[in-house]
C-alpha cells in the first residue's frame, strides 16, 4: 500500500452526513439484505464511477465479475446501478408505471427504480486525488524493504537491483498481484522467507509494439494487457489478430475484473498451473519469453512442446527473471482459436481448456503448420505432438476429423483414478475441442482454388462464441389500498431498516465488535483423518510459540463433553476417536488470530487410521444408519395401487450436497464477567438459546447465567442454525478457564472443513400409472448421507418424507427414510430443510414417466395436481388449494406453450446447441414438524419521549425479519416506523427461543409483536380517551404520570 491512496465504502458515505449516491441507490432498491457483501458492491460500482462517469450496462456487469452476493441475488444490485449507466430506462419498459395511469390495489413497479427518486450523481463532487500523490512520484521509484522474524519483502524499482536479488535469492518468490502465492501461503501452508514484488520495475511494465507482433513486460496486469490486445484488434487486419481474439475471449472468463486488475501475464506462465487459461493459448502461439540472470545475462526461450516440463516446472531456470511476453501476429492463411469448459462459465477454473493453431497452404488447404496445447490433460499443459505429427501435410477436410480424434484419444487418454477425475468426460472435451477448432476453420478458410467444404447449418451453432445480452429484470408488489393511512406501513415496498448501514459499512457483525480488554483469539486444532483413532495429541511445541497463551482439549471441559441438537451425540473436542475430518481436537489461544493460527498448525496428532464410510452406499452397505428404525409413512393400500396400474416405474436417483456459503463465516466472542459464573457471548447464529443452553451445560452452570446476543448475521441458510454451538462452545471453555474475552473467527477454509453441508440424498422409487397418466401408487426409500452425528438429519429426513409427492394426488405411498451414519462432518440444516431433495427425486420419476408414457411432461405433471379437499400422505386435507389456478396463470403469464414451440424450432436445426423450458409446481409447507417449537416471545418498552425499543424471538439475517417486526409494531401502535427500534437478538429479552427458521419466523415473531403492542395500546385507552386530540407522547406520559407500566410481553403459539 505504500504509495498508494485506499478508499473504503466509510469514507465516501455515512448515515450522520450523507449518503453516497451508490450508497443511497442500492440501499433504496433493495438490494442489501443481510449486508455483508454491500460494501463491496458499493465500492466496486463507485471505481467504476471515479473511472467512467456514465458507463454502459456491459461495463456496469464487468465491473462485477468479482464481487459474490449469497442472499439478495443480483437483480436488486444491477437494478440499483444501472440508473448510473447511459442506458438506463424503467425494467417494465412500456409498462412503465410513468407511461400509464395504474390504479390502486394493482401490480406495480417499485418506485425507488424511478430515476427521479435518486440523488444526481455529481462526480465533480467526488474527494480528490490526493495531490502529493498526483504530483510526486517518488514514492513509487522508491526501493522498499520490510521484514519479520519469518518474512522478508523486498521492493526493488530497477532491473538491476531485480536481478542482484534473485542472485542472492534464487528460491525468492516473484510476486505482482500475489493471487497464487498469497493463496500458497494461506491455504497450502507455504513458507516463503524471502519475497520480491516486481510491480515497479520499467523495463517489467513495458508495452511495445514491433513488426512480429506485441511485446508485453512481465509485470504487465491482464487489465492491461486486456486493453493493449482489443486496441490492436481495433486497429490491425483481422487476420493479424487472430491470436489476440482468442485471448481476449479467454480473457473474458478468466477471474474477476478485481483479479484482473492485479494478475499479470508472468505471473500465468511462471506459476506453470496445468489448468492455466491462458498458457495453452501461449503455447500454440509459439510466443518468445524474454528471460534474464545475473550469471547469464539476457536469452530469449520459445514456448514450445518442451517449455512446460513437469508439475508446475518450465525451463526458465530458478535464477532468472522474465522479462517481457511476445505475443505474435497471425497470418493470412494460420487460424488460431481457444477453448475452456468449467463447472460454470464465469470465474471458475477450467476442467478442460485448450489452444489451437493451423497455418494451411493456400489453394488447397493443406496442414503446413499445427499446434495442440490442452490444459487439465496432464500434470503440465501440454502439446500433442504426436497427433500433429500424424495430421501435418493432411488435407483440411471432413476425412481428416475421424483420424484426428482417433490419435488424440491416444495420445490424451486419462488413466482411471487419474487426479481431478472425471476421465471419460476430459478426454471427450479434448476431442470436441478439435471438433469445434475444425469447423471454426472451414468455415473461415477462403480457398481461391476449390470450393469451401460446406458446414451443415445445424453444425453451426458448435462454432458460435458465447454473447448475452445484459441482464434485466423487474421487482413487482401489489400496492396498498387507497384508504390505507399513510403512516401504516404494511403492504408497502420499504428497504431493509438497516440497509443504509450496511451499505456505508456501519452494520456491526461479530468480527467487527472491537476488542474487549485483554482478548485473546482461538484456533482450531482439527483431525486431518477422516476416521482415526487418537494416538497421541502434542501442543508442546505452540505453546512455545510467541504469542501463545494456552492449549486447551477434551481435559479443559468444566462439565459436559457432549452436546447435540436432538440427541448429545457430539464432541466438543474428540477424546480417543476423530470421525470426521475437520472435527476438533483442541485449540491454541493466543494473543492474536495470526498468532493463533500459526501455533494450531504446530500441534502434532497421531492417528491410527480407521475404514471410514464416505457414501450412501458404502453406508447401505455397512448397515450405517443414526437410527434404529426408518422413518415410515404409509397410506392406502400400495399392492392394490400396483396392482391396478398399467406401467410401472423404477429407479434411483441420486442428490449431492451443497455448501451454505454464507459469506460471514462462524464467529462468537466469549466474555466472562467475572462473578456467579456469569458469560455474555457474541455469536453469529440463527438460535441463540441452543447456545444459551448448550455453552450451560457444557460449563456446569444454570442458563441464568448465560446470555448470547445476536445482532444481525452475514448470512444463515440453516447453516448457523445448530452449527455455531460447537465454536462458541470453544471459546466458552476458553474463556471460563482464562478468565478472559476469547475470539473465534473462522477462515473461508475451516469453515468448509469443519461444518455439515445440505444432506446428500438417494432415493429408490416405484411408481404406478394408468395408461391415461394418473398416479396410482408411490414407493420410495429415501437415503440421506447424515454426516457422523445426528444433529437435525432426523428432522430433515421427515420434511423429504412428507414432500415425497410433490405437488401430485397419490391415493397409494409407502416412503420410508433412512439417516445413514457416515464419517463426514454432520450434516445440518439447508435452505428447503430436505425438502428440494425429495422435489428433486419426484420429478424425476415424473419425467421418466412421461417418457414412458408418450405424455408431455407439463400435461402429466398437470393432471396430477392436488384438487380441493384431497389429502396428502400424511392426511391433511388441502383447503383453498390454489395449485391449479397457480399453474394457469404461470403458464400463461409467460407465454409458455409459444415459448416451447418456439425452442422446439430452434433445437431441430441446431446440432450441437439445444434450448429447454418447463413448468413444474411445488407444494412446500411450512413451520417446524414439532409443534412446541412454533412459538415465540415479544417484549416492548415505550419510553417517555415516544420511542419504542422492540425485541422478540427471531433473529436477523438479511430476510428482513426485524423490518416486518417494525412495521407490524408501526400499524398496531399507529406511530412511525421511525419511533421504533430493535438492537438486537438476544436471550436476556425474550426467553425459550425457538430458531429462526422453518420459514415462519414472521407469522410466529409477528403475532407476538401484535399481541405485546396491544397490550400497551389497552393500557394507553384511557388517557387517548381523556385527551383524544392529544399525541402518542401527550399519551404516553400521561400513563408514565399515572404509574401504568409501559413496558409489555407477547406471546404466540
Amino acid at each position: 500500500m505504500h504509495g498508494l491512496a485506499v478508499t473504503t465504502t466509510e469514507a465516501i458515505g455515512d448515515t450522520k452526513t450523507r449518503l453516497h449516491p451508490v450508497q443511497e441507490r442500492l440501499a433504496k432498491s433493495h438490494g442489501s439484505q443481510c449486508g455483508f457483501c454491500t460494501p463491496g458492491m458499493v465500492m466496486s460500482m463507485y471505481t467504476l464511477l471515479r473511472n467512467n462517469p456514465c458507463p454502459s450496462m456491459t461495463d456496469l456487469e464487468h465491473a462485477f465479475e468479482g464481487n459474490l452476493c449469497r442472499c439478495t441475488g443480483y437483480r436488486p444490485i444491477l437494478d440499483a446501478f444501472q440508473s448510473f449507466t447511459k442506458e438506463f430506462q424503467c425494467p417494465m419498459g412500456e409498462n412503465c408505471c410513468q407511461n400509464q395511469k395504474v390504479p390502486q390495489n394493482t401490480i406495480s413497479e417499485v418506485p425507488p427504480m424511478e430515476g427521479s427518486a435518486f440523488v444526481p450523481y455529481d462526480p465533480s463532487q467526488e474527494p480528490i486525488f490526493p495531490s502529493e500523490l498526483q504530483l510526486n512520484d517518488q514514492l513509487d521509484k522508491t526501493s522498499l524493504v520490510f521484514s519479520s522474524d519469518r518474512v522478508t519483502w523486498y521492493r526493488p524499482t530497477s532491473l538491476d537491483d531485480l536481478v542482484t536479488l534473485k542472485a542472492t535469492y534464487p528460491d525468492a518468490r516473484l510476486v505482482i498481484g500475489n493471487t497464487e502465492v498469497g493463496l500458497e501461503m494461506k491455504l497450502k501452508n507455504q513458507h516463503y522467507p524471502v519475497i520480491i514484488a516486481v510491480t515497479n520495475i520499467p523495463e517489467l511494465l513495458s508495452v511495445e509494439r514491433t513488426l512480429a507482433g506485441v511485446q508485453i513486460g512481465a509485470s504487465t496486469t491482464l487489465t492491461t494487457l486486456k486493453e493493449v490486445l482489443q486496441e490492436l484488434v481495433n486497429t490491425e487486419p483481422e487476420h493479424k489478430t487472430r491470436v489476440y481474439v482468442a485471448i481476449l475471449e479467454m480473457l473474458r472468463w478468466f477471474a474477476g475484473k478485481q483479479i484482473r486488475n492485479v494478475a499479470s501475464i508472468a505471473g500465468n506462465i511462471m506459476t506453470a498451473s496445468p489448468i492455466s487459461d491462458l498458457n495453452p493459448l501461449l503455447l500454440s502461439a509459439q510466443c518468445q519469453l524474454t528471460v534474464t540472470s545475473k550469471e547469464r545475462g539476457q536469452r530469449t526461450i520459445v514456448m514450445d512442446d518442451q517449455f512446460f516440463y513437469g508439475y508446475r516446472k518450465t525451463l526458465v531456470k530458478p535464477d532468472e527473471i522474465l522479462i517481457s511476453v511476445l505475443i505474435p501476429f497471425t497470418r493470412q492463411n494460420e487460424f488460431f482459436c481457444g477453448y475452456k469448459q468449467a463447472h460454470r462459465r464465469e470465474d471458475d477454473i477450467a476442467i478442460v481448456n485448450a489452444g489451437m493453431r493451423v497455418v494451411l497452404t493456400e489453394g488447397d488447404n493443406v496442414i503446413e503448420e499445427l499446434a495442440l496445447s490442452f490444459g487439465g490433460m496432464s500434470p503440465h499443459t501440454v502439446m500433442a505432438t504426436a497427433t500433429v505429427k500424424g495430421l501435418l501435410g493432411r488435407k483440411w477436410d471432413d476425412d481428416l476429423v475421424p483420424e484426428a480424434c482417433d490419435l488424440l484419444g491416444k495420445e490424451l487418454a486419462l488413466p482411471p483414478g487419474v487426479p481431478g477425475g472425471m476421465e471419460s468426460y476430459r478426454n471427450t472435451l479434448s476431442l470436441s475441442f478439435f471438433f469445434k477448432f475444425y469447423l471454426t476453420v472451414q468455415m473461415k478458410s477462403n480457398s481461391k482454388s476449390q470450393p469451401k467444404t460446406t458446414v451443415p447449418s445445424s453444425y453451426k451453432s458448435a462454432t458460435s462464441v458465447y454473447a448475452r445480452a445484459s441482464s434485466h429484470g423487474s421487482q413487482v408488489f401489489q400496492e396498498v389500498e387507497g384508504h390505507q393511512h399513510q403512516i401504516d406501513p404494511i403492504g408497502r415496498a420499504l428497504p431493509h431498516v438497516a440497509a443504509t448501514q450496511q451499505a456505508t459499512g456501519e452494520a456491526i457483525y461479530v468480527d467487527d465488535i472491537r476488542p474487549y480488554a485483554r482478548e485473546l483469539s482461538l484456533a482450531l486444532v482439527i483431525s486431518s483423518k477422516a476416521h482415526a483413532k487418537l494416538i497421541s495429541v502434542d501442543a508442546s511445541r505452540a505453546l512455545q510459540m510467541p504469542g501463545v497463551v494456552d492449549f486447551i482439549d477434551h481435559k479443559d471441559i468444566p462439565a459436559n463433553n457432549y452436546f447435540g441438537a436432538v440427541i448429545q451425540d457430539q464432541t466438543v473436542f474428540a477424546v480417543d476417536e476423530v470421525k470426521c475430518q475437520g472435527q476438533v481436537i483442541g485449540a491454541v489461544i493466543a494473543e492474536t488470530r495470526t498468532q493463533a493460527q500459526r501455533a494450531a498448525k504446530a500441534v502434532v496428532v497421531k492417528y491410527e487410521e480407521l475404514t471410514p464410510i464416505l457414501t450412501i452406499q458404502q453406508a447401505i452397505e455397512a448397515g450405517s444408519f443414526l437410527e434404529s428404525e426408518p422413518m415410515t409413512l404409509k397410506r392406502g393400500d400400495i399392492a392394490a395401487g400396483f396392482k391396478g396400474s398399467d406401467v410401472i416405474i423404477e429407479g434411483e436417483q441420486s442428490v449431492g450436497g451443497q455448501e451454505h456459503f454464507y459469506l460471514e463465516t462462524h464467529g462468537c466472542i466469549a466474555v466472562p464477567t467475572g462473578e456467579d459464573s456469569e458469560m455474555t457471548l457474541f455469536t453469529s447464529t440463527q438460535h441463540p438459546g441452543a447456545i444459551q443452553d448448550a455453552v450451560a451445560n457444557t460449563l456446569g452452570v444454570p442458563k441464568n447465567r448465560i446470555v448470547c446476543k445476536t445482532k444481525r448475521l452475514g448470512g444463515g441458510f440453516g447453516g448457523k442454525e445448530t452449527d455455531p454451538s460447537l465454536f462458541a462452545l470453544t471459546v466458552a471453555v476458553a474463556a471460563n478457564k482464562l478468565q478472559r474475552a476469547v475470539r473465534i473467527a473462522l477462515d473461508r477454509d475451516e469453515d468448509m472443513v469443519i461444518t455439515g453441508s445440505r444432506h446428500p440424498y438417494m432415493g429408490r422409487y416405484k411408481v404406478g400409472f394408468t395408461k391415461t397418466g394418473l398416479i396410482q401408487a408411490l414407493e420410495v426409500d429415501l437415503y440421506s448421507n447424515s454426516g457422523y452425528a445426528l444433529d437435525l438429519s432426523s428432522a430433515v429426513m421427515a420434511r423429504a418424507v412428507f414432500h415425497v409427492e410433490n405437488s401430485y394426488h397419490i391415493p397409494n405411498v409407502v416412503v420410508r427414510g433412512y439417516c445413514c451414519k457416515t464419517n463426514l462432518p454432520s450434516n445440518t440444516a439447508f435452505r428447503g430443510f430436505g425438502a428440494p431433495q425429495s422435489l428433486l427425486i419426484c420429478e424425476t420419476w415424473m419425467e421418466q414417466a412421461a417418457h414412458k408414457l408418450n405424455i408431455p411432461c407439463d400435461k402429466l405433471r398437470e393432471m396430477n395436481l392436488y384438487k380441493e379437499g384431497e389429502l396428502t400422505p400424511y392426511n391433511h386435507p388441502l383447503t383453498d388449494c390454489t395449485l391449479g389456478r397457480c399453474w394457469e396463470d404461470v403458464v400463461k403469464q409467460s407465454n409458455y406453450e409459444q415459448r416451447q414451440n418456439d425452442i422446439n424450432v430452434f433445437n431441430s436445426e441446431n446440432r450441437w446447441m439445444k434450448r429447454g423450458i418447463a413448468v413444474i409446481p411445488v407444494k412446500f409447507g411450512i413451520a417446524f414438524t414439532l409443534a412446541f417449537l412454533n412459538q415465540a416471545g415479544a417484549l416492548i418498552h415505550v419510553y417517555t419521549d415516544g420511542s419504542v425499543l422492540l425485541a422478540h424471538c427471531g433473529v436477523e439475517m438479511g430476510q428482513g425479519l426485524h423490518t416486518k417486526m417494525i412495521q407490524v409494531a408501526s400499524r398496531v401502535l399507529k406511530i412511525p416506523m421511525s419511533c421504533i427500534h430493535i438492537t438486537e437478538s438476544s436471550t436476556d429479552t425474550v426467553p425459550n427461543a425457538s430458531a429462526t427458521a422453518a420459514s415462519a419466523s414472521s407469522d410466529l415473531n409477528g403475532m407476538a409483536v401484535i399481541q405485546a403492542c396491544e397490550t400497551i395500546v389497552k393500557r394507553l385507552e384511557p388517557f387517548v380517551q381523556k385527551n383524544p386530540s392529544g399525541s402518542w407522547v401527550d399519551w404516553v406520559n400521561a400513563a408514565y404520570m399515572d404509574r401504568v407500566s409501559l413496558s409489555a410481553t407477547g406471546f404466540y403459539r
